[in-house]
């Protein structure tokens, strides 16, 4: 049976750094195929004149692989005239041995004309700008603990151990007998009461052992300058964070319905979220598969009738790790009994780190039917489904298997 062609005209594009070769697939009323080839630079122009080409032979469909970054310059020159797939490389793969670019751009055509393309979730322009910026204010958080991490293992080189006196050491007392130390570093015989506040007072004795160590020349100016990239990097970040301010106020209806999800308090995790799946759901059939994009669902991974790896994919790289974190907030407050005695019962049985993720998935159901609905949290949803019923009733045989799963070692009656 032959596979039915769903695009009578479309066009497939293996994309380049420099380059890209797109391939048309023209298919007339008795099901033969023709194509057509042309290679177009990745300029402006060139990208302009594949836009044309495509609209001389009256091509709407095409699918490309999202090769790097460099799909993004023709994915926005083709928006606006073009329906685009874009495709995971790994789904349009050709076969080792068989590989040339216009064999690559030939397949890619092939594949859509029957769509057998799995098509990846492109937001609009909007929320792609907002996912940009949050992403990078991601990077900027990660360098931030990067050098902070580096000035203490500076401290600790130079054995000045204030790290195991204050709770944080780039607090304002922590900075500023650091700050006095950098003034003179073979000095330490200063006075620290003046550059502590109230609450450490009692500490002053820890705080005088603390800093009695050895700062040579070199590691003061690399503390030096560490300590100002930390500063540059807050500035940068305060910067940045007006951008996405000023641009996610268009979805402040949004923002604050996430904001009534539990453990979402700053409002940075839920323009995060917005930026990672939008506000519009109808793009999500089902809450299922938007966990399964999030990469919140195991993976199927079965051959002759066994079950290999359930893993978790690396789909989500951003949002996964946010809902994690929340997740792992979440439940170790009392605030939310719905929240952590799902959490507590799952632990029992699947260990910590599944039932984290399950508790992740609970989040993203939960912001799924909110953005979807225009409702805020509801806690009394999730009390009430777990509420077991009253003529609930099982064997003596699932009983005995019950408390084995908990852990009970089961007696025969004497």
């Amino acid at each position: 049976m032959a596979l039915k062609i769903v695009y009578q005209i479309c066009c497939g594009i293996d994309v380049h750094k420099t380059f890209v070769v797109a391939c048309i697939a023209s298919t007339n009323g008795k099901g033969v195929t023709s194509y057509k080839r042309h290679r177009f630079s990745t300029y402006t122009k060139g990208l302009r004149e594949l836009s044309q080409w495509l609209c001389e032979n009256n091509c709407k469909d095409v699918c490309m692989e999202s090769t790097g970054k460099y799909w993004i310059p023709v994915f926005n020159v083709l928006e606006n005239t073009c329906n685009i797939t874009l495709a995971h490389p790994k789904y349009v793969k050709a076969i080792r041995g068989k590989k040339t670019d216009k064999k690559d751009a030939k397949w890619i055509a092939d594949l859509f004309k029957h769509d057998l393309v799995a098509g990846s979730f492109m937001p609009p322009l909007e929320i792609r700008q907002l996912r940009d910026l949050m992403r990078y204010r991601f990077k900027l958080t990660n360098f931030m603990s990067s050098e902070k991490n580096r000035l203490q293992n500076s401290l600790t080189v130079s054995n000045i151990q204030l790290g195991n006196i204050v709770s944080d050491t780039f607090g304002k007392s922590s900075l500023n007998i650091i700050d006095k130390l950098l003034e003179n570093p073979l000095d330490t015989s200063f006075e620290i009461e003046p550059l502590i506040h109230g609450s450490m007072k009692n500490k002053l004795p820890e705080l005088e052992l603390a800093i009695d160590g050895f700062i040579t020349p070199q590691q003061a100016g690399k503390l030096k300058v560490i300590k100002k990239h930390c500063e540059d990097l807050e500035t940068r970040k305060t910067d940045l964070e007006k951008i996405i301010l000023s641009l996610a106020e268009s979805y402040t209806e949004e923002i604050n319905l996430i904001l009534t999800v539990p453990s979402f308090k700053n409002i940075f995790s839920a323009i995060a979220v917005v930026s990672e799946i939008g506000v519009n759901m109808d793009v999500f059939p089902t809450a299922k598969q938007l966990c399964s994009w999030a990469g919140l669902t195991p993976t199927n991974n079965e051959s002759a009738g066994k079950k290999k790896s359930v893993r978790i994919s690396r789909a989500g790289c951003y949002i996964k790790p946010l809902l994690v974190q929340c997740a792992t907030a979440v439940v170790k407050s009392e605030k939310h009994p719905e929240i952590r005695n799902r959490y507590l019962r799952l632990k029992k049985r699947r260990g910590h780190k599944r039932a984290i993720i399950a508790i992740a998935r609970m989040l993203l159901i939960a912001i799924y039917n909110i953005l979807k609905k225009k409702e805020a949290y509801n806690a009394e949803l999730y009390i009430k489904s777990d509420v077991l019923p009253v003529t609930r009733e099982i064997t003596v045989e699932q009983a005995v298997l019950l408390a084995r799963n908990h852990g009970y070692r089961v007696l025969e009656a004497s």
